[in-house]
C-alpha cells in the first residue's frame, strides 16, 4: 500500500471518527431534551404552587419533579460519557459548558427546598430554572458550533432554536401562570409576556431558516391553530391596559388559570414532539454519514478487479528501449492509480464542499448575531421597538447600499469609538 494510500485511508479513519463523536453528541442533545422539558413542567407547577401558597398544583408538582429525577440521570450518565470521549478541538469549551451546568444542577436540590417551604418568590424561583436552562441550551449551542457537518451542523442550529424558542414559551407559561393564578397583571410581568412573545417569534423564525422541509412541514401540521387561538384571547386579557381609577386595577379571572397552564403546555408538547422527530432525524443523519465515509473506506481498501503491476514490478520489467515517462504515465493510467487520484480527488472535493457549507453557515449565524446586537443598539438610543429598529437597520443599510450585517458592524464599530472617546474624556 503506498503512502498516498495510507494517508487516505487515515483520513477516512479520522471522518469516522469525527462523525461517531456527533452521533453521541446528537444523542446528548436528544437527552437534554427531554430534562429541559420536565424541568419546564417543574417550573410551571412550581410557580402555581408558590403564587398559591401550596393550596394549588401540589400533587402534580411531585409528579414533575420525579419526570425531573429521571430525565437527570440519564442526562448525566450521557455528560459523563461524553466528558471521557470528548475530542480536544471541542473538549475545552464544551467541557466548560458542562461544568457549568454539574455546578447548577448540584444546587437544584436547595432551591426545591426552599420551593416546598415557601423561602423563595415565584419569580426568583423562575429565574432560577431559567438560570440553569439557558446553561443546557449553552451545550446543545455548543455543539452546533463545534460540529464539522455543514448537514449536521444545520440540523442542531434547527434544533437548538426550537429548543430556545420552546423554552421561552415555557418562561411565557410560568409568568402567566403567575399572573392569573395571582388574579394580577402588573406593568412588569404584562410586558414580560409582550418581550417572551417577540422573542419567540424570532428564535421560530430561525428554526425555519435551517430546517429541512421536511421537518418545517412536522412544524406547520404538529401546531393547533385551536389551541393557538385560545392562547391569543388569554394573553390580550394580560396585555389588558391597566385603568388607573379603578379599585380593580388590572385584575383577571383566577379561573383562567387552569386554562392557560393547559393550553399553553398543549403548546409546548407539540413543540416536544416536533422537537424529538428533529433529533431522531439528526442521529438517523449522523449515522448515515458514518456508513457513507465507511463505504468510501472499503472502496479505497479493495484493490481493483483487473490485475496490474504495480509500480515497481513495472519498473524491473522495463526493458532497455522503454523510456522511464511511459512507466509514469503507465502507473497514473493503471487501474490502481487511477482509482486512488480519482478517490483522492473525490475526497478532495467532498471536503472543500463541506468546508465551503459550513462556513456559509456559520456566516450567516455571525450575521445574524451583528444585526441582533445592532438593533440592541438602536432600540436604546433611539427609543424604538424591536420592529421599528429592524426597520429603520433596513432603510439605512439600503440607502448606503450596504448588506444589514455591514451596516450593523459599522454602528458597532461606531459606537465602541465613541464609548471610548466618552472614557477618555472623562479620564482627562
Amino acid at each position: 500500500m503506498s503512502s498516498a494510500q495510507q494517508l487516505l485511508l487515515t483520513a477516512l479513519r479520522c471522518d469516522i471518527d469525527s462523525l461517531h463523536h456527533l452521533a453521541t453528541t446528537s444523542e446528548i442533545v436528544g437527552d437534554i431534551s427531554g430534562f429541559i422539558h420536565a424541568l419546564q413542567r417543574e417550573r410551571g407547577a412550581s410557580t402555581i404552587y408558590l403564587v398559591s401558597k401550596g393550596k394549588r398544583f401540589a400533587t402534580r408538582r411531585k409528579e414533575f419533579l420525579q419526570h425531573s429525577h429521571e430525565a437527570e440521570t440519564v442526562m448525566r450518565q450521557r455528560l459523563e460519557a461524553l466528558t471521557e470521549e470528548a475530542r480536544p478541538q471541542a473538549a475545552a469549551r464544551l467541557l466548560r459548558r458542562i461544568a457549568a451546568v454539574w455546578l447548577a444542577l448540584d444546587d437544584l436540590n436547595t432551591l426545591r427546598q426552599a420551593i416546598l417551604s415557601f423561602a423563595i418568590s415565584p419569580d426568583v424561583a423562575t429565574q432560577a430554572f431559567n438560570h440553569l436552562i439557558s446553561g443546557l441550551l449553552a451545550i446543545v449551542f455548543e455543539a452546533a458550533d463545534t460540529s464539522v457537518d455543514p448537514d449536521i451542523t444545520r440540523a442542531l442550529v434547527a434544533i437548538f432554536h426550537l429548543m430556545q424558542g420552546k423554552e421561552l414559551a415555557g418562561q411565557e407559561r410560568a409568568c402567566g401562570a403567575f399572573g392569573f393564578t395571582h388574579g394580577h397583571f402588573d406593568d412588569a410581568h404584562r410586558e414580560l409576556i409582550h418581550q417572551l412573545v417577540r422573542d419567540q417569534q424570532r428564535c421560530f423564525d430561525t428554526f425555519e431558516e435551517f430546517a429541512s422541509s421536511e421537518a418545517d412541514l412536522v412544524w406547520q401540521q404538529t401546531l393547533s391553530p385551536r389551541t393557538l387561538a385560545g392562547i391569543q384571547q388569554l394573553r390580550n386579557i394580560a396585555y389588558q391596559h391597566v385603568c388607573q381609577h379603578s379599585h380593580q386595577e388590572g385584575r383577571v379571572d383566577k379561573t383562567l388559570s387552569e386554562t392557560w397552564y393547559d393550553l399553553t403546555t398543549l403548546r409546548i408538547d407539540s413543540i416536544k414532539a416536533v422537537e424529538d422527530i428533529l433529533n431522531r432525524q439528526l442521529t438517523a443523519l449522523c449515522h448515515q454519514k458514518i456508513a457513507q465515509v465507511h463505504s468510501t473506506l472499503e472502496q479505497a481498501k479493495t484493490p481493483p478487479n483487473q490485475p496490474t503491476l504495480a509500480p515497481c514490478e513495472q519498473l524491473l520489467a522495463l526493458s532497455d528501449t522503454q523510456p522511464l515517462g511511459e512507466l509514469t504515465a503507465s502507473a497514473l493510467t493503471s487501474p490502481l492509480g487511477r482509482s486512488l487520484i480519482e478517490l483522492a480527488h473525490a475526497q478532495s472535493s467532498h471536503l472543500q464542499g463541506l468546508s465551503d457549507e459550513l462556513e456559509n453557515t456559520r456566516k450567516a449565524l455571525r450575521e445574524r448575531k451583528l444585526i441582533e446586537r445592532a438593533k440592541g443598539l438602536i432600540m436604546a438610543h433611539q427609543e424604538m421597538t424591536e420592529e421599528e429598529a429592524y426597520r429603520f437597520l433596513r432603510k439605512t443599510s439600503m440607502d448606503h447600499s450596504k448588506s444589514m450585517a455591514d451596516m450593523a458592524q459599522s454602528i458597532l464599530d461606531l459606537s465602541s469609538m465613541l464609548k471610548r472617546k466618552d472614557e477618555n474624556t472623562h479620564t482627562s
